[in-house]
């Protein structure tokens, strides 16, 4: 992205998010409803290359006995980062990579994204009913 004052705002593409960081561990309770949330998701706008930051919701059933490592889903949330991707691709990935990883159909991605220029974004992929 190129500023009007002629620098530039460099930032990778989408095969730098790496879902390899996600692990999981074994938990049998299928029927258990699982809920993670932050507010430090990052991202870069393509369009802009300003960051995009948002709170992220993931909702789950470990319907495939397993559940989603923290630490390892930080990892995986930082290499967002320096990437350009818009907000609603970035919903769609985290539920696609988070729903193979945990073998689950019932799974849910909200992300709510702090207000620029006036517009507040929510995105919701997937359900859990």
């Amino acid at each position: 992205m190129i500023k009007p004052d002629g620098k530039t705002f460099d930032f990778l593409d989408e095969k730098h998010i790496d879902p390899s960081f996600l692990e999981v561990f074994e938990f049998d309770s299928s029927n258990q409803y699982i809920q993670t949330e932050t507010k430090e998701f990052c991202a870069v706008c393509p369009f802009s290359g300003l960051p995009d930051i948002a709170y992220i919701n993931i909702e789950y059933y470990p319907e495939g006995g397993l559940c989603i490592e923290l630490k390892s889903l930080k990892y995986y949330f930082n290499s967002f980062r320096n990437v350009g991707i818009y907000q609603e691709a970035a919903t769609k990935r985290i539920y696609d990579d988070l729903k193979y990883k945990l073998n689950t159909n019932r799974i849910r991605v909200t992300s709510v994204y702090n207000i620029r220029g006036g517009f507040k974004t929510t995105c919701l992929e997937g359900k859990i009913d």
